[in-house]
């Protein structure tokens, strides 16, 4: 029996998604499956379309999405798909951070739970992935590039917000090295690209300054879609 052609999924939060980088295919996980070569001419040939043209995706990741999000909703989705995944991404976990801004205890207690729950996706994911299929996690940004200057990002202060960042990629890490899962440093590339580089606040898709990856204080726009695809190509490519 001939083998079935490639499936890519991405599963998550607007981290993965097309509707703050400008519309459709322009988000990480679309640029990963097709470059936009006019946006990002050195990528000319590095997608998952240039590696297989008959590769299909199905972009599941949704805005606000949070751990309930991903196992109530999108893998059910998944598990309807009618090819099973050889490549699945996951970008979780900063909205249900998020929801509990500003208090460290509860954002401790936000972080066990979100390790858990990627516990208990990646777990189901093994059995729902081709054969040879790959799972890569991506880490969680921090738009204040290290300074915790919420006040510049336009947001109550909060001095444990980076320490607590860090401990929720440092969860994510260990959760995906359990599973033999990648892990997408997404954290890592996008770092200088916020309040180092601009105004993270800013609403542009594709403002003037290319340095500046955000829109809307947590969003990736036009070219932090171009970062999230990299963490992305580098877990998988090296």
């Amino acid at each position: 029996m001939p083998a079935a052609p490639p499936c890519y999924v991405a599963l998550g939060d607007s981290i993965s998604i097309d509707d703050y980088a400008g519309g459709p295919g322009r988000g990480g996980a679309g640029l990963l499956f097709r470059n936009r070569d006019d946006d990002f001419p050195d990528w000319r040939g590095r997608d998952l379309l240039s590696l297989d043209p008959a590769t299909t995706f199905a972009l599941l990741a949704s805005d606000g999405a949070t751990t309930r999000t991903l196992l109530q909703a999108q893998l059910p989705r998944l598990r309807a798909l009618p090819a099973r995944p050889t490549l699945v991404t996951l970008t979780i976990g900063g909205n249900d951070l998020l929801s509990v801004y500003g208090d460290t205890a509860a954002a401790r207690e936000v972080v066990t739970r979100v390790a858990a729950a990627v516990d208990a996706a990646l777990a189901e994911l093994a059995g729902l992935l081709a054969p040879g299929g790959r799972v890569v996690v991506g880490t969680v940004y921090d738009p204040s590039d290290g300074t915790g200057d919420t006040a510049a990002l336009g947001l109550p202060p909060w001095p444990d917000a980076v320490a607590v960042i860090g401990e929720l990629d440092d969860a994510l890490r260990g959760v995906a090295a359990r599973h033999g899962a990648a892990v997408a440093d997404i954290a890592g590339v996008f770092r200088g690209h916020g309040l180092r580089a601009g105004d993270p606040s800013q609403h542009a898709a594709r403002p003037a300054q290319r340095r500046l990856w955000f829109c809307d204080v947590i969003e990736p726009n036009a070219w932090g879609a171009g970062g999230v695809r990299t963490a992305f190509w580098a877990a998988l490519h090296g």
